[in-house]
């Protein structure tokens, strides 16, 4: 390993984008493991198209527009953009054709033994061709429109994520070729029922027919008069980045909605082809999007695999995981009977682990019943993002409608969910809310909640503040642990918080916090060589982090240090590491591990011996440059001995030799180790002490 004049190794980092490349190959790890169901497989090959779709709207986009500015930019690990590019472009090619061989080879056939067949038009026979027929003439026909390509018919605009067929035809009169662009509705469903009414519900279905191949079948009724001869499918992806020019002077509100509206014409970073497709054909999509031949990715089998969530939908239970049902925290209910959250927690606080611990009945009810009690004068909150149909906002503006004092904090430029957050925004100042979006040039990424109640002559303050969304659906996916407290202290802290996210202040000091972007990554660099003082003198040192991307240099170098001076370093890390564990003279002394599995490992927690007085903390930061310098993020300190237990037992579990995960490799490599199931050990322990309880 070379290093520099310092003696530091220069190659001391690992590259982000490929580490996230790695990640997405452990999704598709997933995929091809054959002691998985069969639906399970199938859905994450889906979850791998649309990570590697956000992948190219998002770290890609913004790649290339670096690349455009003609500056002189390299990544910490050396590599120019160009570089960058090259290595990314030759790494997915090798994932997407290994992802569509998985499909294509073992994934199909397996579910047409199961009885789920995805056909093409030929093998259709003549019943069924003659529904379809009518099916196509009576639904899809009427949405379609041929676009022209010509002198008089420019290349038409090509939106995002689309399906579109590129269609050769023939004026049979003079011979001569015409190109024509034709897109696959998405507002009709992608895979249609074969044989039964395509107009019943097809989750009882077996077999279905790509729309495109429908489309394909009839494209002689959208060009009457010419001779068709040839279609090729393929898809765009945009950059999909926003960059909102946030001005003092300037509604927030306004100018991210001027950005919604030109995301969709971002510059095309990627173009997918079937492998079948015609190179002039090709050449014309080239140079029309303006993609260069090293953004081409010709795609084996199926485009779009995002779609197999449609197939996953199938009310197939066998060909699912056993389903699981999160159990109520025991300190939050007698029995069947619900507790109240107030009650208990003047008792201690309460360490919930979602999905083993039912959402609804813990961060969930405890909102809900902050909105029903007539003793709570005032709530308030941060939202980053929430679900469709959201029981905590419908209880935030019930409690507002009620005469509740409501602040609710919307981070309105949370990615991809910022219309859906606008629209919340909306409804909340409908109902009477104080609505805010947060601090000009940072986004609120914190999860918190405080509740303002009177209890006789006094004023109590509950809170919580989790790792995760305060989303219900996700909440049941996503691993997240959360404190509910009561605690003074944090109270006071939380007060400080929101009055520095609503007003002026400028408070960057807490008693049990650690706040983004002035206080997390100091914190912990502090911490991290406190670490390394105990260690070199015999005091008992260690730290322990699990986390979802570990990319900040800083942190890095920090954790290098410690390891140098004998720290202990376990990591566990879901997503993206720019770490190199295991190098001697290095990072001898760090592990790092990750585990991806049926829940997508989310919690954010954060231990360091302390020369025998251990402190646990958890929140919503990862440790990442985004989240660290642009982001209000929260760190917590728990204090609670029966929390830092069951963390600890999480921590144990987790690095247990005995565990399936992979371990990262001094040379950047992942390996894959078998053994038993890590979730399956939680969820099974989250029910024996939900019967234990009831």
């Amino acid at each position: 390993m070379p290093s520099t004049r310092s003696g530091v190794p220069a190659d001391r980092y690992i590259n982000r984008e490929l580490s996230w490349l790695d990640f997405n190959a452990r999704v598709l790890d997933l995929a091809e493991d054959e002691s998985l169901p069969l639906l399970e497989r199938a859905k994450f090959l889906a979850i791998f198209a649309s990570n590697l779709d956000e992948f190219y709207m998002v770290r890609i986009a913004g790649l290339k527009r670096r690349q455009s500015t003609g500056l002189t930019v390299r990544s910490p690990d050396g590599l120019t953009i160009r570089e960058q590019l090259a290595r990314v472009t030759e790494r997915t090619r090798d994932l997407v054709h290994r992802h569509g061989d998985v499909f294509t080879k073992d994934i199909t056939p397996r579910l047409e033994e199961a009885g789920i067949r995805i056909v093409h038009w030929e093998q259709l026979a003549e019943p069924e061709s003659t529904r379809l027929r009518e099916y196509f003439r009576d639904q899809i026909f009427p949405v379609l429109t041929p676009l022209a390509v010509d002198p008089a018919h420019p290349f038409p605009y090509i939106s995002g994520l689309s399906l579109n067929l590129a269609v050769s035809v023939r004026d049979p009169d003079t011979g001569a070729p015409r190109f024509a662009r034709l897109k696959v509705p998405n507002n009709v469903p992608r895979f249609i029922p074969v044989g039964a009414d395509t107009a019943h519900d097809a989750a009882s279905e077996a077999t279905f027919l790509p729309l495109e191949d429908l489309i394909a079948a009839h494209l002689q009724q959208l060009f009457p008069g010419l001779d068709v001869l040839d279609h090729h499918l393929f898809r765009v992806t945009r950059n999909a980045d926003l960059e909102v020019e946030e001005d003092r002077d300037e509604d927030l509100l306004q100018a991210l909605e001027r950005e919604l509206a030109r995301r969709r014409f971002g510059p095309a970073v990627r173009l997918e082809v079937a492998e079948s497709m015609d190179p002039r054909i090709l050449q014309v999509l080239i140079n029309e999007l303006e993609v260069d031949k090293e953004d081409v990715v010709h795609v084996p089998g199926l485009l779009d695999l995002g779609a197999l969530w449609a197939l996953y939908a199938l009310d197939r239970p066998e060909l699912k995981d056993d389903p699981f049902v999160p159990a109520t925290h025991p300190r939050l209910s007698e029995g069947e009977t619900p507790k109240s959250v107030f009650a208990t927690l003047r008792e201690g606080d309460v360490l919930v682990h979602h999905p083993y611990h039912s959402f609804a009945t813990s961060v969930q009810r405890f909102i809900e019943q902050a909105a029903a009690d007539p003793n709570v004068l005032a709530i308030k909150q941060t939202l980053y993002r929430t679900s469709g149909d959201s029981p905590i906002v419908n209880a935030l503006i019930d409690a507002a409608e009620a005469g509740k004092q409501v602040v609710v904090l919307v981070e309105i430029k949370a990615r991809f969910d910022e219309e859906a957050n606008i629209s919340w925004a909306r409804s909340l100042e409908r109902a009477g809310c104080h609505v805010v979006y947060g601090l000009v040039g940072l986004k609120t990424h914190c999860k918190t909640a405080l509740v303002v109640r009177r209890e006789g002559s006094v004023i109590r303050r509950y809170c919580h503040i989790g790792t995760g969304n305060y989303n219900p659906k996700t909440a049941r996916l996503y691993e997240d642990l959360g404190i509910l407290t009561a605690d003074p202290r944090v109270g006071a802290d939380l007060t400080d918080l929101f009055n520095t996210l609503t007003g002026y202040s400028r408070q960057t000091s807490y008693r049990r916090l650690m706040v983004a972007p002035h206080g997390v990554r100091a914190g912990l660099l502090e911490k991290f060589r406190r670490e390394a003082r105990n260690a070199a003198e015999g005091r008992p040192a260690g730290i322990r982090i699990k986390i979802n991307s570990l990319v900040d240099e800083r942190i890095i170098d920090a954790l290098y240090e410690a390891s140098g001076a004998g720290v202990p370093v376990e990591l566990f890390v879901r997503g993206i590491c720019s770490l190199r564990p295991g190098v001697p003279g290095l990072s001898e002394n760090i592990r790092v591990r990750s585990i991806v599995g049926r829940f997508l490992e989310h919690s954010r927690v954060i231990n360091v011996r302390n020369g025998g007085e251990d402190e646990w903390w958890i929140g919503s930061a990862d440790l990442m440059h985004r989240n660290l310098d642009r982001r209000v993020e929260v760190l917590l300190q728990v204090c609670d001995d029966q929390a830092q237990r069951l963390m600890q037992g999480v921590f144990d579990a987790a690095m247990a030799d005995d565990v399936r995960c992979w371990e990262l490799g001094p040379d950047a490599t992942w390996t894959r180790l078998e053994g038993r199931d890590y979730q399956a050990g939680l969820m099974a322990q989250a029910t024996e002490h939900a019967v234990a309880a009831g």
